[in-house]
């Protein structure tokens, strides 16, 4: 006999299958029981697709699911989106029980689900394995309730600190595993974000190379439309994706209209009081306009330190490389800064190990990690 926490899990391994795919859906997966039995499992392959309950369903093949129960880690939708609602195919396929991770945060269904399938004769358990449950889904949480994307910074840095040499070079201060990572990351992540210095300095294509996957968006804070139109974010096979965020004031300059003509996105932003990028409004933007619920910041060290300034930050993914670069330029150099140490950031260290040579962190903000996870 399997038991709830059991199909539990194996629904959360399933939902991870549609990483990189589903957003800004949630990640879904699910298990069909039958005399105590694991009849057939689904998943949310893509967005727009058929939901994982559906998925499930249809891999049980022509049964009856009377004595059937079904496990899924997000509560059933109870609206009707680019699919039908879940909810009421349940009670219509005659399930005799659904057990249910967390409740689904989105304001259209937040216990309308487990309503319909209560007021059809079905019995409900909800809270299984709740803490995980929410941390696999912790972007779609974020976005769904705050209409801003979920923000994690990507650093790669010496013992001392620094994530370049005194001349800017950094390849490569990370071990190939800890590279192999971050591009998992990267096809996990709706976009990755660098500052323009980054791209000067290295002419990155910030795609997807080391593992399978989709490439994210690119997007480069470029204030003031500065970077050449030689470069391979603007002349490379995955232009289309790359979305530069520049001052308003550059709104239908020679230089912008050009840029459009090729493919690319511009966002127009205005300037916060220091003159620079006002990144609440980027953020918001990007969530409101290209759907983008998920950033990874990749660099540099002036954008890390402006998303810290601004408490934008979800997770940091922190690599420490087994190597002293004397005088290097450091993780957080900008204009933000603190003089005592009850203003700095305090966290939580979530989880550690070995990349290679080197030392992943994995913090996350202490008001954002679900208790009790263990990843």
């Amino acid at each position: 006999m399997i038991s709830n926490e059991e199909a539990m899990s194996l629904a959360i391994a399933q939902a991870k299958q549609g990483m990189g795919y589903v957003s800004p859906n949630p990640l879904v997966g699910a298990v069909i029981l039958k005399g105590g039995k694991i009849l057939s499992t689904g998943y949310h392959h893509k967005f727009g697709g058929i939901h994982a309950e559906i998925d499930a369903i249809n891999n049980a093949g022509d049964i009856d699911f009377g004595d059937a129960i079904l496990v899924v880690n997000l509560e059933p939708c109870s609206h009707h989106g680019k699919q039908p609602p879940c909810a009421e195919a349940i009670v219509k396929y005659g399930f005799k029980e659904v057990v249910i991770g967390m409740l689904d945060p989105n304001p259209l269904v937040a216990g309308r689900g487990v309503k319909i399938l209560k007021d059809g004769g079905v019995k409900v358990a909800v809270g299984i394995l709740e803490q995980e449950c929410k941390w696999l889904n912790r972007v779609f949480i974020k976005h769904i309730t705050s209409t801003m994307p979920y923000i994690s910074l990507k650093n790669a840095q010496s013992i001392n600190g620094a994530i370049a040499t005194h001349s800017g070079n950094s390849k490569w201060i990370s071990s190939v595993e800890s590279r192999t990572i971050v591009h998992r990351l990267r096809a996990e992540y709706d976009a990755v974000a660098v500052g323009k210095n980054t791209v000067l300095l290295d002419n990155p294509e910030l795609s997807v190379r080391l593992v399978n996957g989709r490439n994210p968006y690119r997007i480069v804070f470029d204030t003031n439309l500065d970077i050449p139109e030689h470069y391979k974010i603007f002349s490379d096979k995955e232009v289309q994706k790359t979305i530069l965020i520049s001052s308003s004031q550059y709104r239908g300059s020679e230089k912008a209209v050009r840029l459009h003509s090729k493919g690319i996105s511009i966002l127009f932003v205005r300037l916060d009081g220091n003159g620079r990028i006002d990144l609440k409004q980027a953020m918001q933007d990007l969530y409101t306009s290209f759907n983008i619920a998920s950033v990874l910041v990749e660099g540099g060290s002036i954008l890390f330190n402006s998303f810290l300034e601004y408490g934008l930050i979800d997770e940091y993914h922190i690599f420490i490389a087994p190597k002293i670069i004397p005088n290097g330029l450091t993780t957080f150099n900008g204009n933000y800064s603190i003089d005592e140490m009850s203003e700095s950031n305090e966290l939580e260290l979530f989880k550690i190990s070995k990349s290679g040579n080197d030392i992943h962190l994995l913090y996350v903000n202490s008001d954002f990690i679900p208790t009790g996870v263990k990843i």
